[in-house]
């Protein structure tokens, strides 16, 4: 009896280990909303293929490449591809897109005024302090006529390479998450999708000016390069690429998120 129960409790311990050698773990690093959202939807998607999704969240730009880098995430879901380039140049990382998902479209808000027009000389407006958002910020005043750079399709372009400037506007470097927070105290912020939505702004009713679907700036899942072939991060991309997250990205964020497949 008692060979019997070890025997039992042994091939028990045995099933359990091999049901857990075929669940992997795949950690992602990403931004609370939308795309935090979005991954919730897959989650169960990817755990019947055997990957169980871990979601870390981050408030900021900056940790989740450095931490895609040194091994802490297997993929980050959060920024769009200038914003990964210029990123990977300054810091000599070796990380790349493994897919590309959406556009979250940037926005002019005003809690001072109803329009552009309404902006004075003199004007504050803030603008999103990293190089390629702050670019982009200054390329859609450009195409509203507010402003005239010297070359619009760099899209690293900096308040230097303004030419014309009728409203002498100033611009005020603030770091993307804390854009809306100091809504009140400028003459409107050039705000992120990301952070507009996740503080309760809607592109399409509140904001003044937002960015076209032309945009270049695609939002993308990064993974370190030796990983690009990873079949994990592939089946990870495929599942965000599903007819099933489009129709959930259409209908949750009406038109403040624009799918790319």
């Amino acid at each position: 009896m008692k060979l019997s129960k070890k025997i039992f409790a042994t091939s028990l311990a045995f099933i359990l280990l091999g049901n857990l050698s075929f669940s992997k773990t795949l950690k992602v690093g990403t931004s609370p909303v939308p795309q935090g959202e979005i991954l919730e939807i897959i989650k169960p998607e990817l755990a019947k293929k055997g990957i169980d999704l871990k979601i870390i969240e981050f408030n900021e730009y900056v940790t989740p490449n450095l931490a895609l880098a040194d091994g802490e995430l297997d993929a980050n879901f959060f920024q769009h591809i200038p914003y990964l380039e210029k990123f990977k140049e300054e810091r000599k990382l070796k990380i790349s897109s493994v897919g590309d998902i959406m556009v979250a479209p940037i926005g002019v808000f005003s809690l001072k005024h109803k329009s552009l027009d309404e902006l004075k000389k003199g004007g504050i407006i803030a603008i999103p302090s990293d190089p390629s958002n702050g670019g982009r910020a200054l390329i859609l005043l450009h195409k509203a006529g507010i402003i005239t750079l010297n070359d619009p399709t760099n899209l690293y372009v900096t308040e230097f390479d303004i030419v014309e400037n009728p409203k002498k506007l100033k611009f005020k470097s603030i770091e993307a998450p804390q854009l809306p927070r100091i809504l009140r105290d400028v003459d409107a912020a050039v705000i992120n999708g990301n952070y507009a939505i996740q503080s309760g702004l809607s592109l399409k009713k509140d904001a003044l000016l937002v960015e076209g679907k032309d945009s270049p700036y695609i939002n993308i899942v990064a993974a370190r390069d030796e990983d690009l072939n990873n079949p994990d991060i592939k089946a990870f991309v495929d599942e965000l690429r599903t007819e099933k997250v489009k129709k959930f990205i259409d209908e949750k964020y009406q038109g403040a998120l624009i799918t790319t497949f």
